[in-house]
């Protein structure tokens, strides 16, 4: 596993998170041949709901080798909106150059850190039945498929289905309760 420092994001990291999101979602583009898949959420459309942003850090040797700049670069963030007091983790992502290594994991573990310090009786999440780096990967997490009980976790399944997501496979909302 791959040690990182994960930290609350700042408005210098917004770049980092987009190129992050786009190069994660190439692997689910690649995986379904999708000729039309939705952008990253914009800096602004972060900002835009209650919630937060925590990202990892890891060493980048060909930083380190550059006294001026920083041996750490952000490899992946999760996005958790605070929703009618639950947490619903929006978007991890990993670049995949650091994928399988662990970060997802530690991400996903300090977004429910937070998650229960914000006083949070669970939190939630949608995401592919199927692919393996998605629900199989949340169950070993703690989530477990759960139903829609709110209106905006209603409203999420329509959302999907407005983007197109549910054409490349089924879609479950899983939940973690603390």
């Amino acid at each position: 596993m791959t040690r990182v420092r994960i930290r609350p994001a700042e408005p210098q990291d917004i770049a980092a998170l987009e190129e992050i999101e786009l190069a994660a979602d190439r692997l689910l583009v690649e995986r379904f041949r999708a000729q039309d898949w939705p952008p990253p959420a914009t800096a602004a459309e972060r900002a835009a709901h209650d919630g937060y942003v925590l990202v990892a850090e890891a060493a980048d040797s060909r930083r380190a080798a550059h006294p001026a700049r920083s041996a750490l670069t952000v490899v992946g963030f999760a996005h958790v909106l605070q929703i009618d007091g639950d947490g619903h983790l929006e978007q991890l992502s990993v670049h995949p150059a650091h994928g399988r290594r662990g970060i997802g994991r530690q991400l996903v573990h300090a977004a429910l850190d937070e998650s229960v310090r914000r006083g949070n009786q669970r939190i939630t999440l949608r995401t592919y039945a199927e692919v393996p780096w998605n629900a199989p990967f949340y169950a070993t997490c703690g989530f477990a498929v759960s139903t829609p009980d709110t209106p905006f976790l209603e409203s999420l399944v329509s959302i999907e289905h407005a983007l197109g997501l549910d054409a490349y496979g089924t879609r479950v909302q899983m939940t973690r309760r603390h």
